[in-house]
């Protein structure tokens, strides 16, 4: 049985477009990304688990597989992760489909996609999320720069609001977590 990081290592050298991280997310970036998820009514949805290790804070905190949805474009990380995840629902589909995977009401989406800062995926991707998510739902998301991933005046346009959740020093590179939310008016 290959580890996570054979795994991620050998998606990375074959389809480097792909796979847009240098290595797995460490556990304490899972942790940080994941707060809050116990409370969250509604279905998960992940975008970009990857190996899965936001999958896998996520099932530590105790939300149930069902309630698990993972968007993953790459082939072989969906059978690692349909394999090691009973339960969850894993769909090899882009993030940008959201709106056609029939879920509504989506109590928070977790993004391990670190490539945001393009603003045509931003609306694409983020924008579709808030389509079909809850009132009080969140979006969090993992980002190696040291701002939000989504500028102030997309922001606005968007309708929504950035929170910094905080910065892991431990994990490669070193990572930050950004929470998003509907603006209040």
């Amino acid at each position: 049985m290959a580890s996570d990081f054979t795994v991620f290592l050998g998606q990375m050298m074959r389809n480097p477009m792909e796979v847009s991280a240098i290595a797995p997310s460490s556990a304490a970036v899972a942790r940080k990304m994941t707060e809050g998820v116990e409370n969250v009514v509604g279905p998960i949805l992940e975008i970009g688990p990857g190996t899965g290790s936001f999958t896998r804070a996520m099932l530590a905190r105790g939300v149930a597989p069902e309630r698990l949805i993972l968007m993953e474009l790459n082939p072989r990380f969906c059978e690692e992760l349909t394999r090691k995840f009973p339960g969850v629902r894993v769909l090899n589909q882009p993030a940008q489909e959201i709106e056609q995977i029939g879920v509504a009401n989506l109590g928070c989406v977790i993004s391990g996609v670190p490539v945001l800062a393009r603003p045509q995926i931003q609306r694409e991707v983020v924008g579709r999320a808030f389509n079909v998510m809850a009132p009080d739902g969140f979006f969090a998301q993992i980002t190696y720069s040291p701002n939000a991933p989504i500028p102030p005046d997309v922001q606005a346009a968007m309708g929504i609001t950035a929170r910094k959740r905080g910065t892991v020093w431990g994990n490669l590179p070193p990572a930050r977590v950004f929470e998003f939310r509907r603006s209040a008016h």
